[in-house]
């Protein structure tokens, strides 16, 4: 009997750690266009990083109705380690997905910023891509956002400068870096998404060295996956040390590999739940 009680606790603990919240998946046609309407708007904006030392692209996505006269949180949407400040809009269709959302009611206003996260002189991603100099860049570019791009936004944008009105997401290497850049700068953000991050995704240690903290400051942190994805792991690993810990967090394994399927349905969850 002793040892049918200790292999059900067993299982119950190891059941408790992968343990998560209901899996949403968008309804059918989320990231179709309707043209019935209102559109928001994405333009391409440059700024001077002097992390790198180069004028530096992003594409910005204002919303329908957007007024210069109203101030608005803002998104910082990041891509992986192949993409570029075009990943999203050619394979996530962002402003598609958030468009209709807008018309159905149910995300708030906001500007979202997408950058190139490959802070380097020449941030093509052509060549080797996975060169040492190349995800070292993606490290880097947590300065060029923190120092260049985010003065940039606030002072040509009428948006709000406060952490409450600040959030960042990314897929792949750039859900790494919005779990390192903004659970590290938890006086910058209180709102943080990951999909599917990888590898260059810090411990749960390092990302949380002070649950209490984080618990205290975040006011959301998502964490999703498809269950096919080989990285799942540095997801897992997160979620579980969150849990273990006690730190509120959204949790999410999908089905479905490492792909856009997973990244847009992330972004379509987390955007109805920040600001």
């Amino acid at each position: 009997m002793k040892k049918i009680a200790l292999a059900i606790i067993v299982f119950l603990v190891c059941f408790s750690s992968r343990a998560q919240q209901e899996v949403k998946i968008a309804p059918q046609g989320f990231d179709r266009e309707k043209t019935s309407i209102a559109k928001g708007k994405i333009d391409t904006i440059s700024y001077v990083s002097k992390t790198v030392g180069t004028t530096r692209k992003a594409l910005i996505y204002t919303p329908p109705g957007y007024s210069s006269k109203q101030n608005y949180p803002v998104l910082y949407l990041l891509h992986g380690i192949g993409g570029d400040e075009k990943e999203w809009l050619n394979g996530g269709v962002p402003h598609i997905i958030l468009d209709n959302l807008y018309a159905e009611g149910k995300i708030k206003p906001m500007i979202v910023v997408m950058p190139n996260g490959r802070a380097m002189p020449d941030d093509r991603a052509v060549g080797n891509i996975m060169a040492p100099d190349k995800v070292q860049a993606f490290a880097n570019f947590e300065k060029d956002l923190l120092n260049d791009l985010i003065p940039y936004v606030e002072k040509n944008f009428p948006v709000f400068t406060d952490r409450n009105n600040r959030a960042i997401a990314g897929l792949s290497m750039g859900g790494g870096q919005s779990l390192n850049f903004g659970l590290g700068n938890l006086d910058k953000f209180a709102w943080v998404g990951g999909f599917s991050s990888a590898p260059n995704t810090k411990k749960p240690e390092e990302l949380i060295p002070d649950p209490a903290k984080a618990t205290r400051m975040l006011k959301l942190l998502w964490i999703s996956c498809g269950n096919k994805d080989r990285l799942l792991s540095f997801s897992q690993r997160t979620h579980d040390y969150l849990q273990q810990h006690k730190v509120p967090h959204q949790f999410q394994i999908e089905p479905g590999d490492h792909d856009f399927n997973v990244w847009k349905n992330g972004l379509y969850q987390f955007a109805q739940l920040v600001f």
